[in-house]
């Protein structure tokens, strides 16, 4: 079922870790390309929301990431690859509620500890690899079909 060879589009973003001005514009970026080539809006909508989740992660959690964004006729790949502190428990992070956020970014509204549960129910497939001290890459893979 690999449709690799059949990329019809491919781009690469950064998010900076701590800029809470530009967060959510990657997701927002991809949700219009998405919107353009004509997915349908189920399709996107679950590509956003699992985006957003991810960059707001970097954007409290880590240094930096790249973004990388690719298209083909039947899934939408995302894969964050942050510089951060990584995840020192990956299965309690997978628990709705489980926050590490400090007090000053949950004063801001994040931080509530769904980030990741929403990643995963949003997503066809998630793999999650993170190395404590070095960072996280988390890839999403969302079916093309509603």
């Amino acid at each position: 079922m690999s449709d690799e060879g059949q990329i019809m589009l491919r781009e690469t973003f950064t998010v900076a870790g701590g800029d809470f001005s530009h967060a959510g514009r990657v997701s927002t970026t991809i949700k219009s390309m998405l919107k353009q080539i004509g997915f349908p809006s189920a399709v996107i909508r679950r590509t956003a929301i699992a985006t957003y989740e991810a960059e707001m992660n970097v954007v409290v959690y880590a240094d930096r990431a790249d973004v990388t964004f690719e298209v083909t006729p039947k899934t939408i790949r995302v894969t964050l690859a942050d510089q951060g502190q990584g995840i020192a428990d990956l299965e309690l992070a997978m628990q709705e509620g489980f926050s590490t956020a400090t007090d000053e970014i949950r004063e801001m509204g994040f931080g509530a500890g769904m980030g990741l549960p929403n990643i995963k129910r949003n997503a066809d497939e998630l793999e999650i690899n993170s190395e404590v001290g070095v960072g996280t890459t988390v890839k999403i893979t969302i079916n093309a079909g509603e």
